[in-house]
């Protein structure tokens, strides 16, 4: 492999908190290591426009602690078509990059995937994804920082929930994912947590209640991840409250705001090692490649794994544990 002399660093799909520390530590590890960088604008949708801009030191002074994403970020259809992708490849041809750090969840490292294999162009994918459903990391960017963003909410509403005696259905995010709804749920004292990975049926769920209140709770909290089996958080509170009507039924959708704010020390940690892990492996000439952690050790895994792999990413025993604490 010649040597990588510009490395152009993009922000794909959702945003999630960490994005901007992770930009920040590519763009200062690569000009350590005298590699010019270049921000593209709005993942693909910018790489096929041609929404370039030069990156150096100053340009990443005081985003540590941003939520979002200096760069933007956007879905593009057109990528999905093998003219979109020429036209991204020809693009940042002409700016002179000579590998690329995407950073986003599972339809970015899709992008960098195809990029990779049409163009042979060199990729590091940085996982950013509150959701935690990343296959090749324990961890993935956003994702501590949306917990404690959770557990503020479940803090404060349980203190309304036990002046009422109410029953609060919450809902998180995770379509496909319940690490969100499994952690704060058990890090917030909720008495039911609703999976996605696993089946509640309501005639368990009304059973947890009614076990509840037989110990004289006087407020109760169900964490719904927007992804579980019995449907919307809604549907959830009606179905439940036609059958137990002990408690004020109330409901809470906590929304993007899961998505904003200002990392945690733990994401912009992680984030500035995967930032200079990333660079450093591009410099190596590592295969394309997304990075994660494992335990305390930075690794690679191929895309091909990453994207592939079924690997549940649940932990089974925190499962268990939840079911222990509600006795």
């Amino acid at each position: 492999m010649s040597k990588i002399r510009r490395i152009g660093v993009y922000t794909s799909g959702g945003d999630a908190p960490g994005m901007n520390a992770a930009i920040r530590s590519v763009v200062r590890t690569a000009i350590y290591n005298d590699i010019k960088v270049t921000g593209i604008f709005r993942g693909y949708e910018g790489m096929i426009e041609g929404d370039f801009t030069e990156l150096v030191s100053r340009s990443v002074s005081s985003i540590i602690q941003q939520g979002g994403t200096i760069l933007k970020s956007a879905r593009c259809p057109e990528f999905r078509t093998p003219e979109g992708r020429k036209k991204a490849y020809e693009n940042i041809r002409y700016a002179g990059i000579d590998a690329l750090v995407a950073i986003g969840g599972d339809g970015t490292f899709t992008g960098a995937e195809l990029l990779s294999n049409e163009y042979d162009v060199p990729v590091m994918c940085i996982p950013g994804t509150i959701d935690n459903d990343l296959y090749g990391t324990d961890y993935t960017l956003g994702f501590d920082t949306a917990n404690n963003t959770v557990i503020e909410a479940i803090d404060k509403i349980k203190d309304t929930a036990a002046s009422h005696n109410r029953l609060f259905f919450v809902e998180v995010m995770g379509r496909d994912s319940g690490c969100i709804a499994l952690n704060a749920g058990v890090s917030g004292g909720a008495e039911a947590i609703l999976l996605p990975e696993k089946e509640t049926a309501i005639d368990e769920l009304i059973a947890m209640l009614k076990t509840a209140k037989a110990r004289n709770k006087t407020s109760t909290i169900v964490i719904v991840a927007e992804g579980n089996k019995n449907g919307g958080v809604y549907n959830v509170a009606k179905r439940v409250k036609e059958r137990f009507d002990f408690y004020d039924t109330k409901v809470s959708i906590l929304g993007h705001l899961q998505r904003g704010g200002s990392p945690s020390s733990f994401d912009r940690v992680l984030a500035t090692r995967m930032g200079y892990f990333a660079v450093n492996e591009l410099i190596k000439g590592t295969p394309s490649a997304t990075v994660g952690v494992r335990g305390t050790q930075m690794v690679t895994t191929s895309l091909e794994e990453a994207l592939r792999s079924k690997e549940l990413k649940l932990d089974e025993e925190l499962i268990t544990i939840a079911e222990v604490m509600n006795v």
